[in-house]
């Protein structure tokens, strides 16, 4: 399998090296040359695989020949050594819980996938020269892909995030473990973030003496092998014989770009919703077909305060960059705080169970599309464990009287990170 520029100005290349320079140097994402489908059997006996076999299977065509099948088992299950349980909340309605890892965040599988097959690839090339691992995160990204290449031999990582716009928890989890981990707080919110990492990755100044690579879903091992907890929820529910619905709390759009995937794999699916805050940019998009970023807007959704996601792109691609042919496939609504909040409180008194600003959200989505379509069987995804945004949750459900084990070692250790107010400052650093 070759990757491709969308910007279609730069060579083919293979896995490894897409998942190495994390973005083509005509500053465009690197996609897959074709999208493989999935033979027959594999979705009639999908009950009988084991996540393992079932992640071996759907992400071969993807790796191609830069993994052989031993070490690709090995990275697999290494990475998938958490539970990933649905949860029944009402009739036609379940929450896929994507946080019981390392970090209490979906985006532990893609960071655990990219830091193994990078450290692999490095092996693999007897490279002895560093490489930076720079990334910008709205709150769970930074975490993850701190913890994944935590002491990863030969690589740094270096993660920008916006001043006091994540929480306690999520900053501590990218600002205390030290060793090859290095965290900048910035004074703007998360697209300004990312706009230094993309500016930091054509800057030849910087690329001259550091060799960079990003593991925002911008890079494709970080991207694809989320598609696996799609057809983990499909195997647990193939049995309802109901069409899907995945309603999805989006951000940078590379959660649901990779379940798009999975259902462009062979996956059924009747449709996806990407539930967004206050940051509309995409709803807009759908209804009106213009692109129209505008300022970030700060929720307690923090992990989606994204005016300008990178993988939409992606999302584009998949459906040939028709928004008719996409609007078959994806549904988009807004909701502010208010409603988020009120969602939490329902959730917790009708049904006992206590979600997280950005599940509330997922499920605010979900059932706004059941109205129209009662027959589906929908799941919201929670994206992360609700105690990492106790200031809105402990008004709802109170207190939380026990810390979760991931989250108890932090909470006593030292924040350490340096304050830059624009480009020049993370300039000044990697050179």
């Amino acid at each position: 399998m070759n990757y491709y520029s969308l910007n279609k100005q730069a060579p083919q290349v293979t896995f490894d090296e897409a998942v190495i320079r994390g973005i083509a140097p005509d500053k465009g994402l690197y996609f897959p040359e074709s999208i493989p489908e999935l033979p027959s059997d594999f979705w009639e006996n999908i009950e009988q695989l084991s996540h393992e076999e079932i992640a071996c299977i759907s992400m071969k065509p993807f790796v191609g020949n830069t993994i052989d099948d031993a070490t690709l088992l090995e990275i697999v299950t290494d990475v998938l050594s958490f539970d990933f349980p649905i949860i029944e909340i009402e009739n036609q309605i379940a929450t896929l819980e994507l946080f019981h890892g390392p970090t209490m965040a979906f985006k532990d599988v893609g960071a655990r996938f990219m830091a193994r097959c990078l450290g692999h690839f490095l092996k693999q090339r007897g490279q002895t020269e560093e490489v930076t691992v720079l990334v910008a995160t709205s709150g769970d990204t930074g975490g993850a892909v701190a913890r994944g290449f935590y002491k990863v031999p030969g690589i740094k990582v270096v993660i920008l995030y916006p001043s006091g716009k994540v929480s306690e928890i999520q900053e501590k989890q990218l600002t205390t473990l030290g060793e090859n981990i290095t965290a900048f707080e910035v004074d703007g919110t998360f697209d300004d973030c990312q706009a230094m990492v993309k500016r930091a990755f054509l800057d030849q100044d910087i690329t001259d003496v550091r060799q960079l690579t990003s593991a925002n879903s911008i890079n494709v091992a970080r991207w694809l092998p989320q598609l696996l907890y799609y057809l983990f929820a499909y195997k647990a529910l193939k049995q309802k014989q109901q069409e899907l619905v995945f309603s999805v709390p989006s951000g940078n759009f590379g959660n649901i770009c990779a379940g798009m995937m999975a259902h462009r794999m062979g996956m059924p699916v009747q449709q996806f919703v990407a539930a967004v805050n206050s940051n509309t940019t995409i709803p807009r998009f759908m209804q009106s077909g213009k692109y129209e970023p505008t300022a970030t807007v700060p929720t307690i959704s923090n992990a989606m305060d994204v005016s300008d996601p990178s993988n939409f792109v992606r999302v584009l691609q998949l459906f040939e960059n028709d928004r008719n042919t996409l609007s078959r496939k994806l549904t988009s609504y807004s909701y502010c705080d208010n409603a988020t909040r009120s969602t939490m409180r329902t959730l917790y008194t009708n049904h006992n169970y206590t979600a997280d600003p950005h599940g509330a959200v997922g499920y605010l989505g979900l059932k706004e599309y059941l109205k129209e379509h009662p027959d589906a069987y929908g799941v919201f995804l929670e994206t992360a464990h609700p105690v990492k945004f106790l200031p809105a949750v402990e008004p709802i459900v109170g207190p939380f009287t026990e810390l979760p084990e991931q989250i108890k070692g932090l909470m006593n250790k030292e924040k350490v990170a340096s304050k830059i107010s624009d480009y020049e400052g993370l300039k000044a650093y990697l050179m």
